[in-house]
């Protein structure tokens, strides 16, 4: 549906055809088919089919982010971009695509280097706050967080507000709220390998993810070495999240809600629930992406918009129970 439905509805058959031919071509073995029709193979091809797979890369991506961030502040309200990573890389890329950044750096950097980038240097910051010379303070580690956040959120609306190039300033608040649009096929690879790396990583760590779910003295008893884990999903949280928003922005709430839904369904161990939170979290990305180029004629939302829509809900419904622990404890 997501290949088909646009602002240009290309009928299932269609897009089926082209998908096969290409498909195929790549193999050698188009000759005993029909050459789709050039219009179509170009919308189906070259536009949606890249942006639907950054769509179910960034989505699920998200989401295993937002478990690994759940299990290590042992909270189902904790989500990616709770470390300020988001706002990091946001304030990098506005700083590069405003032209503010320094001519040798400018010069040297892409937006999604420059995004990247910002978000490592958030994040590195507040592991300095955190770490106390011998543990990780996961209370410092959310204080610093949330400071961090409101601090590179507070220069990007500088940086923003102070362009003098309305066009520009359109585009990086369009960039801010999560766009998909006008993704390339080379622009897959980063994500799709940090995707694909981060989830396997998460699934070697499910027992000890499980052990940190019932606190960290606990897992130390269990022989889990909570410090070095700690340490891991911090890593992680920051290459995952900054390579993801530097290519569609900051896209909030998937981390959220999709993870505490898996759990509602299959349960808190996490061998089910990070592959499962993938899946929830493309395929709840590629609606909201959808919905996003077609609830208006002839006018794209930034999918971020979307996605606050329904996660703004969720997450209060959340805080008006009276408990929202793992596992419903």
């Amino acid at each position: 549906m997501a290949l088909s439905l646009g602002s240009t509805n290309i009928s299932f058959a269609t897009t089926y055809h082209v998908v096969v031919y290409r498909v195929l071509e790549a193999f050698g073995g188009a000759s005993a088919l029909a050459s789709p029709d050039p219009i179509a193979e170009r919308i189906v091809w070259g536009l949606r089919l890249p942006r639907v797979l950054l769509a179910l890369l960034v989505g699920g991506g998200l989401s295993v982010v937002g478990v690994a961030m759940q299990a290590l502040v042992r909270n189902p309200l904790a989500e990616p971009y709770i470390l300020g990573i988001s706002s990091g890389a946001s304030a990098g890329a506005s700083l590069f695509y405003l032209g503010l950044l320094p001519p040798v750096l400018g010069q040297a950097l892409s937006m999604p280097l420059a995004a990247f980038l910002g978000g490592l240097l958030a994040i590195g910051i507040v592991y300095l706050v955190a770490y106390t010379g011998t543990r990780l303070s996961v209370a410092r580690l959310l204080l610093a967080g949330v400071a961090m956040s409101a601090l590179m959120a507070s220069v990007t609306s500088f940086i923003t507000f102070s362009s003098p190039d309305p066009g520009k300033l359109r585009a990086v608040l369009f960039w801010l709220l999560g766009s998909l649009s006008g993704t390339q096929w080379g622009e897959l690879i980063p994500p799709l390998a940090t995707t694909v790396a981060g989830t396997a990583f998460l699934l070697v760590l499910a027992r000890p993810l499980d052990a940190m779910l019932i606190g960290e003295e606990s897992a130390y008893h269990l022989g889990i070495p909570v410090e070095r884990l700690k340490r891991a999903l911090i890593l992680l949280a920051a290459l995952m999240t900054g390579a993801l928003v530097a290519v569609a922005g900051a896209i909030g709430f998937v981390g959220l809600i999709v993870p505490h839904a898996v759990r509602l369904v299959v349960g808190v161990g996490h061998r089910r629930v990070v592959p499962f939170s993938f899946v929830g979290g493309a395929l709840f990305l590629v609606w909201a992406d959808l919905a996003a180029r077609t609830i208006l004629p002839e006018q794209e939302l930034p999918v971020g918009i979307l996605t606050a829509l329904c996660g703004v809900p969720f997450f209060l419904v959340l805080l008006r129970r009276g408990s929202y622990g793992f596992g419903g404890s």
